[in-house]
């Protein structure tokens, strides 16, 4: 049971930090088309 828990632990700690690398090296694109938006001003306090 101990082998199966540090392999399940391992595995893990493996997952997050390939997952780390990854959105640390991946270029994302930026968007192409600029973005507009009308916020109506009831959305901010005064």
């Amino acid at each position: 049971m101990k082998k199966i828990s540090l392999f399940l632990i391992a595995f893990v700690v493996l997952f997050l930090g390939g997952g780390v690398a990854f959105l640390a090296i991946w270029q994302i694109p930026a968007p192409k088309t600029p973005v507009h938006e009308v916020l109506a001003d009831e959305r901010f306090p005064r």
